[in-house]
């Protein structure tokens, strides 16, 4: 069954697999930052499954913004004195942290949900 996406031609070289277009113009690796809203809602919650039971708070719902994600994981792990990582569009830190983290969002104008 033909799925009518290009493979490859001579007019153009090779095609990127993911978005269809020579692998020159191609921007899938690149990675997009949203602008930030007027009104951030963080969502808050506490994960145990698939982490041999350690908990980790997610603090998700954050827009997709790499340096904001960055600096805002860098202002939590430090005050709450813990680690944790920035993902695409969320925050994970160590540990039940979700008080210290719902105050020191409210105090940055983020709404917060689930504390």
């Amino acid at each position: 069954m033909k799925n009518g996406r290009t493979v490859y031609t001579t007019d153009q070289g090779r095609v990127c697999p993911t978005c269809g277009w020579p692998l020159d113009l191609c921007r899938c690796g690149e990675r997009r930052d949203e602008a930030l809203p007027e009104t951030i809602v963080a969502k808050l919650r506490l994960e145990k499954s698939g982490r041999a039971g350690k908990e980790v708070t997610v603090i998700d719902g954050l827009p997709k913004n790499a340096a904001f994600l960055d600096e805002l994981a860098r202002a939590l792990k430090k005050a709450c004195g813990t680690g944790g990582t920035a993902g695409e569009d969320k925050i994970e830190l160590q540990g039940d942290r979700r008080e210290r983290a719902a105050v020191l969002l409210r105090a940055r104008g983020i709404r917060v949900k689930g504390a």
